[in-house]
């Protein structure tokens, strides 16, 4: 799922240049200008972390759970060995359950597992970071982990995708078309070659899919599909537990390097955290993440709060208020980062007290019916 964009103003004169403020849910988010770097890993920091690989095993690799003892997507699915009566029987009633969601939940869900199939694109961003490279196969408790986050992630796309097709309430030519456009778009999400940038990254945006799929688990319930509520509260659970691993590992580089790893978050709060579906499209509607977004925004699934809620909870859990020493540019990166909730959150509530008009959008992931985004 996607973190929502917020704009933020700059705070110092070495900052880049103040943007002009959007509204915060409803006009483009200005983007602040990126270096074109695209190797800023140096032979110091690839010695950090393979100094750090014995920790690394001992600490996260635990982390992964047994193929034997993970659930399978076939568990929350109608069996297709029962007899085929049994079978239609099952499929009958998963399609009942849905009756009570409205069409906008499955505009977000359809976001949601079409940011999950596009696990290619992710694994391939964090293996060419140093010192994640996959050369040594499973001598490299990095690169063992990725594999490992990627094959307990793949199972969430298959599990969301198997549903909406026995749904029968969404266009499935279409969502597959999204699909291979994302595949096919790629991403930059500014983690350059960097495994610093890449789990700070990484930490942000697995806790926001684990909060949008907590409380789509929790719409699904009120909404009166049990089935549903049960699949997305295992996802959550998973990318709950895959959170706490690269949230370990910031909190690892805090310890040992606290200048660089500062120096890193405040990089990519600056970015604002592109997330990893940004370039979806279905071939018709450029905007298509946009307006996926504002959906969410608008259904409490993921909104512009939980984005700051997320960015308190690492100041939080790193205790970046507290980091003492840290010199030059690090600092600066320390005030502006812990600064920024409360400015975001006077953004937030100017924003919500203006008048919004409400705009139809049709979404070709269901069969072209309009909903208000």
């Amino acid at each position: 799922m996607a973190i929502l964009t917020l704009p933020f103003p700059t705070t110092t004169a070495t900052r880049p240049p103040r943007q002009p403020i959007a509204a915060i849910m409803k006009q483009p988010t200005p983007t602040l200008p990126r270096p074109k770097t695209t190797y800023s890993m140096t032979q110091e920091k690839i010695e950090i972390f393979n100094s750090l690989e014995p920790w690394a095993t001992t600490h996260l690799l635990p982390l992964i759970k047994p193929i034997e003892k993970s659930w399978q997507p076939s568990e929350f699915l109608p069996d297709p060995t029962r007899p085929e009566k049994e079978f239609i029987e099952e499929v009958r009633a998963l399609r009942q359950h849905t009756v009570g969601l409205p069409d906008e939940f499955f505009v977000v869900l359809v976001g949601d597992m079409i940011t999950e199939e596009a696990l290619p694109t992710y694994q391939s961003i964090l293996t060419l970071c140093d010192p994640n490279r996959d050369e040594d196969f499973n001598k490299n408790p990095w690169s063992a982990w990725i594999r490992a986050w990627s094959a307990e992630e793949n199972r969430h796309g298959d599990l969301l995708r198997t549903y909406l097709y026995l749904s029968g309430r969404v266009n499935m030519a279409m969502i597959e078309k999204t699909v291979q456009y994302l595949i096919g778009s790629g991403m930059d999400i500014g983690v350059e070659n960097n495994a610093y940038l890449g789990s700070v990254y990484t930490s942000f945006q697995e806790r926001a899919t684990f909060i949008s799929h907590g409380n789509t688990a929790r719409q699904a319930k009120i909404h009166g599909d049990p089935i549903l509520a049960s699949i997305c509260g295992s996802i959550a659970a998973d990318e709950k537990r895959h959170e706490n691993v690269y949230v370990k590992v910031v909190e690892k580089l805090l310890e040992i390097d606290p200048n660089d790893t500062m120096m890193a978050i405040g990089n990519m709060v600056r970015k604002r955290i592109t997330m990893p579906a940004h370039q979806m499209t279905d071939g018709h509607d450029p905007d298509l993440f946009k307006h996926f977004a504002y959906v969410a925004q608008r259904l409490k699934v993921f909104t512009g709060h939980d984005y700051i809620d997320n960015l308190e909870f690492m100041i939080g859990r790193w205790g970046l208020e507290k980091l003492e020493g840290l010199k030059g540019d690090a600092r600066c990166e320390q005030d502006f980062v812990c600064s920024l909730p409360p400015k975001l959150k006077k953004l937030m509530e100017r924003d919500e007290k203006k008048a919004k008009d409400q705009q139809r959008l049709k979404f070709s992931w269901i069969f072209d019916k309009e909903i208000i985004i």
